[in-house]
């Protein structure tokens, strides 16, 4: 996977929650943004390398916005979902980067397809992210962010937030349904 910068990282294959890539969203009031929750699997050492080695060129290139140190307490990206999110069992052995965008990022299936359903992308599917990290310095906070690039699909999963399909709701009707050959719509 190319790199073009220090700070752009391509993950290896994660898992989404929380995705709003479809439609930009206010939280608290705060301008609309797409973004998403990015999982990553603490044994996925390749991805982690590369994310800590970009949040570290990220600290170096915004070494400005923090008036030429780079202070100890920074707020970075990389979260471990065993500490900061211990209650939630999808967060359980992993870390995960909250990432966001302004404009609606790319999102392909895995064939390069654009996907443009908002219901083939949701909260459980996986696939891998294209995010830069970058340094802000703003009333007081300072640390590191991610945005997010593209994000392409590779695979379903189980859906995230609690929303069954239709189609398991409905499952037994279904089956009673298509039992039902005495259907005679014209006698």
């Amino acid at each position: 996977m190319a790199e073009t910068s220090t700070t752009k990282v391509t993950t290896g294959e994660v898992r989404f929650s929380y995705a709003h890539v479809f439609e930009p969203r206010s939280i608290e009031g705060s301008e609309p943004k797409y973004s998403v929750s990015i999982l990553i699997d603490k044994d996925d050492k390749k991805t982690l390398a590369r994310v800590k080695k970009a949040i570290d060129a990220a600290k170096q290139a915004g070494a400005a916005k923090f008036g030429g140190k780079i202070p100890a307490n920074l707020k970075l990206p990389l979260r471990d979902g065993d500490v900061d999110r211990e209650d939630d069992e999808v967060y359980a052995g992993k870390y995960f980067i909250n990432a966001n965008c302004k404009t609606k990022p790319g999102l392909i299936d895995k064939a390069g397809n654009p996907i443009i359903d908002s219901t083939e992308f949701y909260s459980g599917c996986y696939g891998h992210a294209s995010i830069t990290f970058y340094a802000f310095n703003t009333s007081g906070n300072k640390g590191i962010a991610c945005g997010l690039n593209n994000i392409m699909k590779t695979r379903d999963g189980e859906a995230l937030g609690g929303r069954a399909k239709a189609e398991d709701d409905f499952a037994d009707l279904i089956d009673s349904y298509a039992d039902d050959d005495d259907d005679d719509f014209l006698g």
